[in-house]
């Protein structure tokens, strides 16, 4: 005579307990919210990159304010007022607190003005070339053959010439310009940013997870995409800042050279060589916006470092 099945014990399941446990974040986010943790203290342990940030920061708010809000208009000439010194040294006002140049526009209103320009060619260059680097890049360390070696060559060819004078010959040849500028800047640092994501690429494509994504059927696109250029991303913020300075530098020596930014417009780069011709008698035209790309070169680079440290994955946090 066979037995009754024994019936299973339940338990009944709160609806509440179920959402709760669904809202938990499994091991691998707790993992990854870990790290990232882990890398904002890294950064910010650094006095020095908090002062970095702290400063690019209020640069790029200074880059914000409107022209009505600057204490004198920068545009205006008052050849009455011409390179009036700042206003703790002798016959110095504090009307104009840091001067005024030799057609006698506010310095300060001038420094508050220009930022918005160099930033505006600084980020643009920069972000052209990061897009051109990123995407010859990947292609070339992905694909390989001849599409790599085509890439390779083109990056050993640009190489081959100094930054800076390569900017030159081209500005003369397509002239001076915000746009031409910009295109100009990023053609001449796109090759850096190429020749660190291919060698990330190739390494990253030999992993066995790549092979897996193939043999599910994966397109290259959606490799490319969901599993290499995560894993080459870390370099690649670190290039970009570092590139920012870079490109700053770049910028202004055109500039000074009469080759960026035209006048009425105007860029630290362009008020240095407004007063190369008077620093004997006016020395702070020059001095002051040298000072400020100096300053910005600076806190980028801090920044850079900070980034790069944070970003190790070999850095450890108590």
């Amino acid at each position: 005579m066979s037995q009754p099945p024994i019936p299973k014990k339940t338990r009944n399941i709160d609806p509440q307990e179920l959402s709760q446990e669904r809202k938990e974040p499994f091991e691998w986010q707790k993992m990854e919210q870990t790290i990232f943790q882990r890398r904002i203290r890294i950064f910010f342990s650094s006095p020095i990159n908090k002062l970095s940030l702290a400063f690019l920061v209020v640069i790029f708010l200074l880059a914000l304010i409107p022209n009505k809000w600057l204490p004198h208009d920068p545009k205006a000439v008052s050849p009455e007022i011409r390179n009036t010194p700042m206003f703790w040294m002798e016959g110095g006002t504090t009307t104009y607190l840091l001067g005024t140049d030799h057609l006698g526009r506010d310095i300060l209103s001038r420094l508050i003005y220009s930022v918005r320009y160099s930033l505006a060619v600084m980020v643009c260059a920069e972000l052209a070339a990061s897009l051109s680097g990123v995407l010859t890049g990947l292609a070339a360390g992905y694909y390989g053959g001849f599409l790599d070696t085509v890439i390779c060559r083109l990056v050993d060819i640009q190489l081959a010439f100094p930054t800076i004078v390569l900017a030159i010959a081209l500005m003369v040849v397509v002239g001076p310009g915000f746009i031409n500028l910009v295109l100009i800047l990023g053609l001449g640092h796109w090759s850096r940013i190429t020749r660190v994501v291919r060698s990330s690429t190739l390494t990253v494509k030999t992993n066995d997870y790549i092979e897996a994504s193939k043999a599910l059927g994966a397109s290259n696109w959606r490799i490319v995409i969901r599993h290499i250029l995560p894993n080459v991303i870390s370099p690649i913020l670190v290039l970009i800042t570092l590139g920012l300075a870079s490109v700053l530098l770049t910028e202004s020596a055109l500039s000074f050279l009469g080759l960026g930014i035209m006048p009425p417009l105007s860029t630290w780069g362009g008020m240095i060589g407004d007063g190369r011709n008077h620093l004997y008698e006016a020395w702070w035209i020059s001095a002051l916006p040298g000072i400020a790309i100096s300053l910005t070169v600076l806190a980028i680079n801090f920044l850079g470092d900070g980034m790069r440290d944070a970003l190790d994955p070999q850095m450890q946090v108590d």
